[in-house]
């Protein structure tokens, strides 16, 4: 079983160490997964607007609330879209959400990316292969707006995803509110040692998504890779399992994604790794770095430098953090 670990938020709320991811998961298989996964014994379930799914995972808690588990004893995030970065857009983005999910109020509620869209179009505002960026709306104006749904009793903790050590320095110093959490993409492939730093440094909790990487751009797997697959070996554990005791070594919540059951129950089976194994998984990202999650990779294309990565560097547009 997961070693039922907790980590101690900035605001002293407490978020399980490990959580069901539910990114790139097909249409009618997420029900099932958080059923399983909460009658697993999972307690924190990672959601998101974006993933067209929300109503599913809202058909799923009927199922186990509160036949299985109480409301109070689930920590459940989602996050809050580009197109509703507006000030005026974020409570109702909320308040759909919340209807979708049929709960009365998030335990954390993010700002899923750095980039606002323009509203009234749709999720995906776009121009030929473009998408239709919205470049008037600040970071500091969104934040702003999440801090205020705080007053509304519809969210617990707020915080921000994919954000940089410059757009969470921005977001601190125009209002005095430091994010609960930043959600990056985190994998032995993508060590982000600076942000680690900042993080640990601002008492910002990192959840990692694609904790075991991901198969976007046709890459051979973490899972494949022969440091990983010798750990496994030797741990008598699967290679996802070992990614994951990676991640929480690390510090971060870990919120691996799978609508297989036997993959949910293992992934919540945790282990410990060695300081050799740690360092040895460790330096498969010192040797090769890769993001995979970049927007100006995507169809429509997102025309916005969010990481600085080589491949950004052509993009038009910078993030507007104030």
């Amino acid at each position: 079983m997961s070693f039922g670990k907790v980590i101690t938020l900035n605001t002293g709320r407490k978020i399980p160490q490990i959580g069901l991811g539910t990114w790139l998961s097909k249409p009618n298989e997420v029900e099932n997964a958080v059923e399983i996964a909460v009658r697993s014994g999972y307690r924190h379930l990672d959601l998101a607007r974006v993933y067209e799914n929300q109503d599913e995972v809202g058909r799923a808690l009927k199922k186990v609330i509160p036949s299985v588990v109480r409301r109070e004893d689930l920590f459940i995030t989602s996050k809050l879209w580009n197109s509703a970065h507006q000030p005026d857009q974020a409570e109702p983005a909320l308040d759909e959400t919340l209807q979708q999910l049929g709960v009365d109020y998030l335990d954390l509620y993010l700002v899923h990316w750095p980039v606002a869209f323009e509203p009234g179009n749709g999720l995906f505002p776009t121009r030929g292969d473009m998408a239709c960026l919205d470049l008037e709306t600040s970071l500091v104006d969104t934040w702003n707006a999440m801090i205020k749904l705080l007053g509304t009793g519809k969210v617990r903790d707020i915080g921000v995803s994919n954000f940089t050590i410059p757009q969470l320095q921005g977001i601190i110093d125009a209002t005095g509110v430091v994010p609960v959490v930043n959600q990056i993409e985190a994998h032995p492939r993508l060590l982000q040692d600076d942000l680690v730093a900042y993080c640990k440094e601002k008492n910002i909790h990192l959840t990692a998504y694609s904790p075991l990487g991901n198969n976007l751009i046709g890459i051979p797997l973490l899972t494949e890779h022969p440091i990983v697959k010798e750990a496994a070996e030797k741990l008598g554990a699967s290679p996802a399992q070992v990614l994951i005791a990676w991640g929480v070594h690390r510090g971060y919540s870990v919120i691996p994604k799978s609508v297989h059951k036997e993959r949910i129950v293992s992934n919540f089976h945790q282990i410990e790794l060695s300081k050799e194994y740690y360092e040895k998984i460790t330096s498969i990202g010192v040797k090769d770095h890769k993001r995979f999650n970049i927007p100006i990779t995507y169809n429509p294309k997102w025309d916005i430098n969010v990481f600085d990565e080589p491949i950004e560097r052509t993009a038009t547009h910078k993030v507007k953090i104030v």
